[in-house]
């Protein structure tokens, strides 16, 4: 006999789960139980941290290098204003910058507040999407991947005002490759379904903002948005579907006016043309990926009559 088929409870990436359905006993396979959770947990919480701290350290190196084209692989960590090598002993993640003074050792110019920044902000969202999903443990390294992705593209926009190629088209493509392994990452056990899924994310996230940027070309008769940001949204909706490029859509435009709103009412309304754009569209993407179907499942529910 076939065992009985009952839908999946999802919390994200579906705005209507009622329609999926699948094997009971495989899902319940594939997800860890609580006692098995708490067990592993005190050994595997402090690997993780250290991991994210040292992806950060990893991060550094990247958003440095690939706006320069250098190589991030050799040479090995060096002071970008005396250029003398750093020993692995005074390259310890977090560690090192704050034993130092955020300072290099040998000509004591001051290391920027960034490198400890990413290292933590590293630490802090590897932790929180291996709590966050424990118990879909496939998703966790992808979702590290992702994590890593969004805050290189961020610091780079940030400080060059551009978004690698490696980071935007390499999302497009990377989501598409891995959506038919991880499923998963699309609500679906059909390794079909989720590279269809994938393909439509992408094909939605590249042509919205892709629409957006030359309505507004056209309009404003200046470019109203960087084309990394137009690949970046691709690589959004290759990861998570086309539900997350409209939360991403709209959410970074409230975090976009919410800091514009800041920098007004700071009087610093002359550094709004100097804040790009795609750090917006990435903390959207990381709050879709931790919460967003929650939230718009809240907020529909708000819209309903009483």
């Amino acid at each position: 006999m076939h065992p009985t088929r009952a839908p999946i409870s999802l919390t994200h990436h579906r705005w209507d789960q009622s329609t999926l359905y699948s094997d009971a006993g495989a899902v319940h396979n594939r997800r860890m139980q609580p006692e098995q959770l708490a067990l592993l947990a005190p050994v595997l919480l402090p690997f993780v941290a250290l991991l994210g701290a040292c992806m950060g350290s990893f991060l550094n190196v990247c958003i440095y290098r690939i706006p320069l084209e250098l190589s991030v692989v050799r040479p090995r960590s060096f002071c970008p204003n005396c250029r003398r090598p750093i020993p692995w002993y005074l390259n310890i993640p977090v560690l090192s910058w704050l034993c130092l003074g955020g300072r290099c050792r040998y000509c004591r110019a001051p290391i920027s507040a960034r490198y400890l920044l990413v290292e933590v902000l590293t630490a802090a969202l590897f932790l929180a999407v291996a709590l966050r999903f424990a118990d879909r443990p496939l998703l966790i390294p992808v979702y590290w991947l992702v994590v890593f992705g969004l805050l290189l593209g961020t610091f780079v926009d940030i400080e060059h005002l551009i978004i690698p190629d490696r980071v935007s088209i390499g999302g497009m493509l990377l989501g598409l490759a891995l959506s038919p392994f991880v499923p998963l990452l699309h609500d679906t056990t059909d390794h079909w379904q989720a590279l269809l899924r994938s393909g439509i994310g992408c094909a939605v996230g590249f042509g919205t903002l892709w629409l957006v940027a030359t309505v507004g070309r056209w309009a404003f008769r200046r470019e109203a948005m960087g084309f990394g940001d137009v690949k970046l949204m691709g690589a959004i909706g290759a990861f998570f579907g086309w539900q997350a490029v409209l939360f991403s859509v709209i959410g970074s435009s409230f975090f976009g006016s919410f800091v514009g709103i800041g920098l007004i009412l700071c009087g610093k309304r002359q550094l709004q043309s100097r804040i790009p754009y795609g750090p917006f569209i990435a903390a959207a993407a990381l709050v879709w990926m931790f919460t967003g179907p929650t939230l718009v499942r809240m907020y529909l529910r708000m819209l309903q009559p009483a």
